[in-house]
Protein backbone atom coordinates (compact mmCIF):
# COMPACT_ATOMS: atom_id res chain seq x y z
CA UNK A 1 0.00 0.00 0.00
CA UNK A 2 2.81 2.34 1.21
CA UNK A 3 4.69 1.54 -2.53
CA UNK A 4 0.86 2.67 -4.23
CA UNK A 5 0.66 6.13 -2.40
CA UNK A 6 4.24 6.42 -3.57
CA UNK A 7 3.57 6.32 -6.78
CA UNK A 8 0.45 8.28 -6.88
CA UNK A 9 1.56 11.22 -5.25
CA UNK A 10 3.49 12.99 -7.68
CA UNK A 11 1.12 12.49 -10.54
CA UNK A 12 -2.23 13.88 -7.69
CA UNK A 13 0.09 16.51 -7.09
CA UNK A 14 0.86 17.41 -10.78
CA UNK A 15 -2.79 17.36 -11.65
CA UNK A 16 -4.18 19.28 -8.83
CA UNK A 17 -1.27 21.57 -9.44
CA UNK A 18 -2.27 21.79 -13.65
CA UNK A 19 -6.18 22.58 -12.76
CA UNK A 20 -5.09 25.31 -9.59
CA UNK A 21 -3.05 27.01 -12.62
CA UNK A 22 -5.93 27.00 -14.88
CA UNK A 23 -8.30 28.43 -12.44
CA UNK A 24 -5.79 30.74 -11.61
CA UNK A 25 -5.51 31.93 -15.24
CA UNK A 26 -9.11 32.26 -15.85
CA UNK A 27 -9.94 34.35 -12.74
CA UNK A 28 -6.54 36.84 -13.85
CA UNK A 29 -8.41 37.20 -16.96
CA UNK A 30 -11.59 37.90 -15.61
CA UNK A 31 -10.80 40.32 -13.02
CA UNK A 32 -8.61 42.26 -15.74
CA UNK A 33 -10.69 41.92 -18.53
CA UNK A 34 -13.77 42.15 -18.02
CA UNK A 35 -13.94 43.84 -14.04
CA UNK A 36 -11.12 46.38 -14.13
CA UNK A 37 -10.89 47.41 -17.65
CA UNK A 38 -14.80 47.64 -17.56
CA UNK A 39 -14.57 49.80 -15.00
CA UNK A 40 -11.36 51.65 -14.78
CA UNK A 41 -11.49 54.86 -17.01
CA UNK A 42 -7.88 55.75 -17.86
CA UNK A 43 -7.29 59.35 -16.83
CA UNK A 44 -11.03 60.12 -15.87
CA UNK A 45 -11.51 59.58 -12.59
CA UNK A 46 -15.38 60.86 -12.49
CA UNK A 47 -16.23 58.49 -14.54
CA UNK A 48 -14.08 55.19 -12.71
CA UNK A 49 -16.04 56.69 -9.67
CA UNK A 50 -19.03 56.75 -11.00
CA UNK A 51 -18.56 53.23 -12.74
CA UNK A 52 -17.34 51.71 -9.05
CA UNK A 53 -20.78 52.82 -7.62
CA UNK A 54 -23.37 51.59 -10.41
CA UNK A 55 -21.34 48.34 -10.66
CA UNK A 56 -20.32 47.79 -7.05
CA UNK A 57 -21.38 44.71 -7.01
CA UNK A 58 -19.47 43.57 -10.06
CA UNK A 59 -16.67 45.17 -8.64
CA UNK A 60 -16.46 43.31 -5.54
CA UNK A 61 -17.29 40.08 -7.08
CA UNK A 62 -13.96 41.05 -8.98
CA UNK A 63 -12.06 41.53 -5.33
CA UNK A 64 -13.50 38.30 -4.22
CA UNK A 65 -11.71 36.57 -7.20
CA UNK A 66 -9.14 37.97 -6.45
CA UNK A 67 -8.77 36.94 -2.81
CA UNK A 68 -9.98 32.98 -4.01
CA UNK A 69 -6.96 33.24 -6.75
CA UNK A 70 -4.85 33.71 -4.12
CA UNK A 71 -5.66 30.52 -2.03
CA UNK A 72 -4.99 28.81 -5.17
CA UNK A 73 -1.91 30.43 -5.67
CA UNK A 74 -0.64 29.47 -1.86
CA UNK A 75 -1.51 26.03 -2.51
CA UNK A 76 -0.35 26.10 -5.78
CA UNK A 77 3.14 26.86 -4.08
CA UNK A 78 3.07 24.35 -1.96
CA UNK A 79 2.84 21.46 -4.85
CA UNK A 80 5.44 23.41 -6.85
CA UNK A 81 7.51 22.73 -3.31
CA UNK A 82 7.00 19.06 -3.53
CA UNK A 83 7.46 18.57 -7.26
CA UNK A 84 10.34 20.03 -7.60
CA UNK A 85 12.19 19.16 -4.55
CA UNK A 86 13.58 16.63 -5.62
CA UNK A 87 15.66 18.39 -8.58
CA UNK A 88 17.05 20.98 -6.14
CA UNK A 89 16.17 21.54 -2.35
CA UNK A 90 17.84 24.87 -2.12
CA UNK A 91 16.78 26.38 -5.31
CA UNK A 92 13.65 24.85 -5.01
CA UNK A 93 13.43 26.64 -1.36
CA UNK A 94 14.75 30.16 -2.55
CA UNK A 95 11.87 29.99 -5.77
CA UNK A 96 9.05 29.08 -3.05
CA UNK A 97 10.58 32.43 -1.37
CA UNK A 98 9.93 34.59 -4.02
CA UNK A 99 6.69 33.05 -4.64
CA UNK A 100 5.72 33.37 -1.14
CA UNK A 101 6.56 37.83 -1.26
CA UNK A 102 5.10 37.86 -4.59
CA UNK A 103 1.65 36.59 -2.22
CA UNK A 104 1.98 38.85 0.06
CA UNK A 105 2.43 41.74 -2.12
CA UNK A 106 -0.60 41.17 -4.31
CA UNK A 107 -2.53 40.75 -1.53
CA UNK A 108 -1.81 43.94 0.12
CA UNK A 109 -2.62 45.52 -3.84
CA UNK A 110 -5.85 43.74 -3.71
CA UNK A 111 -7.14 45.60 -0.70
CA UNK A 112 -6.51 48.96 -2.50
CA UNK A 113 -9.45 47.58 -4.86
CA UNK A 114 -11.14 46.99 -1.27
CA UNK A 115 -10.11 50.87 -0.48
CA UNK A 116 -11.58 52.11 -3.57
CA UNK A 117 -14.70 51.83 -2.45
CA UNK A 118 -14.13 53.71 0.84
CA UNK A 119 -14.48 57.02 -0.03
CA UNK A 120 -17.40 56.28 -2.44
CA UNK A 121 -19.69 54.10 -0.55
CA UNK A 122 -19.06 55.24 3.34
CA UNK A 123 -21.48 58.25 3.89
CA UNK A 124 -19.16 59.72 6.15
CA UNK A 125 -16.49 60.24 3.87
CA UNK A 126 -18.93 61.42 1.87
CA UNK A 127 -19.54 64.56 3.67
CA UNK A 128 -15.80 65.21 4.56
CA UNK A 129 -14.85 65.61 1.34
CA UNK A 130 -15.54 67.75 -1.76
CA UNK A 131 -16.99 64.98 -4.82
CA UNK A 132 -13.73 65.72 -7.01
CA UNK A 133 -11.23 64.38 -3.73
CA UNK A 134 -13.26 61.38 -3.29
CA UNK A 135 -12.92 60.15 -7.11
CA UNK A 136 -9.54 61.54 -6.75
CA UNK A 137 -8.82 59.17 -3.68
CA UNK A 138 -10.48 56.14 -5.59
CA UNK A 139 -8.70 56.57 -8.43
CA UNK A 140 -5.32 56.51 -6.69
CA UNK A 141 -6.23 53.71 -4.72
CA UNK A 142 -6.93 51.81 -8.23
CA UNK A 143 -3.50 52.95 -9.48
CA UNK A 144 -1.68 51.59 -6.43
CA UNK A 145 -3.61 48.11 -7.14
CA UNK A 146 -1.84 48.81 -10.46
CA UNK A 147 1.71 49.29 -9.66
CA UNK A 148 1.50 46.97 -6.69
CA UNK A 149 0.47 43.68 -8.55
CA UNK A 150 3.65 45.17 -11.12
CA UNK A 151 5.56 44.30 -8.58
CA UNK A 152 4.67 41.32 -7.11
CA UNK A 153 5.18 39.89 -10.97
CA UNK A 154 8.68 41.21 -10.24
CA UNK A 155 9.11 38.78 -7.46
CA UNK A 156 7.27 36.30 -9.37
CA UNK A 157 9.18 36.62 -12.54
CA UNK A 158 12.23 35.43 -10.10
CA UNK A 159 10.12 32.18 -8.55
CA UNK A 160 9.98 31.39 -13.19
CA UNK A 161 13.57 31.58 -13.61
CA UNK A 162 14.20 29.08 -11.12
CA UNK A 163 11.23 26.82 -11.92
CA UNK A 164 11.86 26.82 -15.24
CA UNK A 165 15.80 26.14 -14.54
CA UNK A 166 14.73 23.34 -12.43
CA UNK A 167 11.83 21.71 -14.86
CA UNK A 168 14.72 21.82 -17.21
CA UNK A 169 16.81 19.79 -15.24
CA UNK A 170 14.12 18.01 -13.67
CA UNK A 171 13.86 14.93 -16.14
CA UNK A 172 10.32 14.25 -15.33
CA UNK A 173 9.13 17.27 -17.30
CA UNK A 174 9.79 18.09 -20.66
CA UNK A 175 12.97 20.85 -21.05
CA UNK A 176 10.85 23.08 -23.39
CA UNK A 177 8.54 24.05 -20.22
CA UNK A 178 10.88 24.68 -18.61
CA UNK A 179 12.48 27.12 -21.38
CA UNK A 180 8.74 28.79 -21.67
CA UNK A 181 8.44 29.32 -18.28
CA UNK A 182 11.85 30.87 -18.02
CA UNK A 183 10.67 33.16 -21.05
CA UNK A 184 7.83 34.61 -19.31
CA UNK A 185 9.91 34.65 -15.88
CA UNK A 186 12.16 37.56 -17.96
CA UNK A 187 8.81 38.99 -19.46
CA UNK A 188 7.68 39.60 -15.77
CA UNK A 189 11.03 41.23 -14.73
CA UNK A 190 10.91 43.24 -17.78
CA UNK A 191 7.42 44.16 -17.51
CA UNK A 192 7.87 45.32 -13.65
CA UNK A 193 10.69 47.24 -14.43
CA UNK A 194 9.45 49.58 -17.26
CA UNK A 195 6.71 50.48 -14.93
CA UNK A 196 9.22 51.69 -12.23
CA UNK A 197 11.83 52.97 -14.71
CA UNK A 198 9.52 54.50 -17.77
CA UNK A 199 6.16 54.48 -17.29
CA UNK A 200 4.98 55.77 -20.41
CA UNK A 201 6.36 52.70 -22.20
CA UNK A 202 4.64 50.52 -19.86
CA UNK A 203 1.74 49.88 -21.65
CA UNK A 204 2.99 48.92 -25.00
CA UNK A 205 5.75 46.54 -22.77
CA UNK A 206 2.64 45.07 -21.22
CA UNK A 207 0.78 44.06 -24.62
CA UNK A 208 3.96 42.30 -26.28
CA UNK A 209 4.45 40.44 -22.97
CA UNK A 210 1.06 38.77 -22.97
CA UNK A 211 1.38 36.06 -25.69
CA UNK A 212 5.00 34.54 -24.70
CA UNK A 213 3.32 34.61 -20.49
CA UNK A 214 0.26 32.94 -21.68
CA UNK A 215 1.70 30.46 -23.72
CA UNK A 216 4.42 29.48 -21.15
CA UNK A 217 1.93 29.74 -18.68
CA UNK A 218 -0.96 27.76 -20.00
CA UNK A 219 1.59 24.81 -21.33
CA UNK A 220 3.25 24.01 -18.25
CA UNK A 221 -0.62 24.20 -16.23
CA UNK A 222 -1.83 21.81 -19.61
CA UNK A 223 0.79 19.57 -19.14
CA UNK A 224 0.40 19.14 -15.59
CA UNK A 225 -3.36 18.26 -15.62
CA UNK A 226 -3.18 16.36 -18.52
CA UNK A 227 0.06 14.53 -18.31
CA UNK A 228 1.16 14.73 -15.17
CA UNK A 229 4.95 13.74 -14.60
CA UNK A 230 7.28 10.95 -15.25
CA UNK A 231 6.67 8.97 -12.40
CA UNK A 232 9.49 6.68 -12.20
CA UNK A 233 11.60 9.52 -12.84
CA UNK A 234 10.60 11.67 -10.25
CA UNK A 235 10.91 8.66 -7.88
CA UNK A 236 14.33 8.04 -8.81
CA UNK A 237 15.51 11.68 -7.98
CA UNK A 238 13.06 11.79 -4.45
CA UNK A 239 15.32 8.69 -3.76
CA UNK A 240 18.64 10.42 -4.16
CA UNK A 241 17.41 13.31 -2.36
CA UNK A 242 16.56 11.15 0.75
CA UNK A 243 19.34 8.97 0.63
Amino acid sequence: MRDHEIQISPQVYARTGGALYLIIIGLGIFGEAFVRNRIVVSGDPAATAANITSLESLWRFGIASEFFALICTITLAMIYFVLLRPVSRDLNLLATFFRLVSIVVQAVAVLNLVAALFPLVNAASLKAFSPEQLYTLASLATKSHSYGFSVSLLFLGCTFLIHGYLIFRSGFLPKVLGILIQVAGLCYLTNSFTLILYPAGANKVFLAILLPVFVGETSLSLWLLVKGVNVQKWEEKARRLAS
